[in-house]
Formats: C-alpha cells, structure tokens, sequence
C-alpha cells in the first residue's frame, strides 16, 4: 500500500468521525452545524433530570419546583465576560417579543458552573439584570456538577496569568418541557425573534 493511498484512507476516516462528532460538538459548544437544526443535535441524547440547587434567596429548591412551567436553562457564570451576557440577553428579548400570557408559562433559569465565586446572591443579582422572572441557581460544587452532567453541559476552570479564573463552559440554551422533558436546545448567537418563534412553535402557540 503506497502513501497516497493510506492518506486517501486516512482522509476518508477524518470526515466519517467528523460527521459522526459534529452534531454532538454543536451542542456542547454552541455552534452550528451545516445540515443540522438545533433541535437534531440533541436528538439522541437523554438532557435533564433531577437536581437540588440553591436559589438568589438562598433557598434549596429541586427540578420538581419548576414542573408545570416552561423552562429555558442556560449555564454559565456571573463574572463571564460576553458570552453569558449576550445569551441571556438574548433570552430575556426572545420572552420580550411573546405576549404576557405566554411569558407566563416559562420560567428562565440561569445555573453556575462557578458555585466557588457565585453565591446564591451573586446569581440572585446577577439573573435581575436580564429579566424579571428570570432565576439564577447555585449549590455546592457536587451539586453544580450533579446539574451540568444531567444536561450534558460542560465546564472546566481556565487559570489566568494575569488575572481571576475563566470558565470555559457550553453556551446553548435547553427548553424544557413542563414534565421536565427536552424539547430542543437553541445554540449561542440565535437571533431572539428566532428563539422567539421557537418557543411559540414548541409550545403551540399561534404565530409561529
């Protein structure tokens, strides 16, 4: 076998796992996929279940707290610098442009992949800057990590040489059902008329 040959082969075997990889790399680092809806993504994979966090009131409270609402779940951190701002930001206009009866229904939910610096009144300060029905959740480390694994989120803390600690952590958005249920996820950097009209579209709420 000659080497062009066994690079022809190697060629082939990249993109078969690239395929394969690709939708599963969208979801965990918020980015799209040529081909693939956010809501395919996902598809294959179990996202939620059962947590215990804390609250801005510095109250425990579990997944169950929230069945018979809509959910929009987002982790990320209150000392991130663009990326947890923008989403949330695009949560909290997406809800903007539904009517008030719709709103109603979801209850966005913020939880940190940082519970070393996010108290429960840092994230209880930090969700009232984005909306007014928005709750921001932390807990303990074991606990953060409970919560991240059952939405197949990711984190890890990067050290700075020159300053505090970063989080790289996946920015996508999980709808939740009101039985607790993944519905769909919306990836980073979603137009919130887009988001917008998903939610209507999940919910069944006409002018999707």
């Amino acid at each position: 076998m000659n080497m062009k040959t066994v690079l022809g082969i190697v060629a082939a075997l990249v993109v078969v796992v690239a395929i394969g990889l690709g939708p599963r790399l969208a979801h965990w680092f918020g980015v799209a996929v040529p081909g693939a809806s956010t809501s395919e993504t996902t598809a294959a994979v179990s996202i939620g279940g059962p947590f215990e966090l804390v609250n801005g009131a510095g109250e425990t409270v579990t997944d169950k707290d929230f069945r018979g609402k809509w959910m929009l779940v987002y982790f990320g951190y209150t000392f991130c610098p663009d990326v947890c701002p923008t989403s949330l930001g695009t949560v909290a206009a997406a809800l903007d442009g539904l009517d008030p009866e719709t709103v109603e229904k979801i209850t966005p939910v913020f939880i940190t992949v940082d519970p070393e610096r996010d108290t429960p009144e840092a994230v209880g300060k930090y969700v009232s800057h984005f909306h007014p029905d928005m709750v921001g959740l932390t807990g303990s480390p074991e606990q953060v990590d409970a919560a991240v694994k059952v939405y197949r989120a990711y984190y890890k803390k990067q050290p700075q040489e020159d300053g505090p600690y970063l989080m790289d952590h996946s920015s996508v958005t999980y709808l939740m059902n009101p039985e607790g249920d993944f519905v769909r996820h919306f990836s980073h950097g979603v137009p919130p008329d887009a988001m917008a009209d998903g939610l209507r579209e999940a919910m069944g709420v006409p002018g999707a």
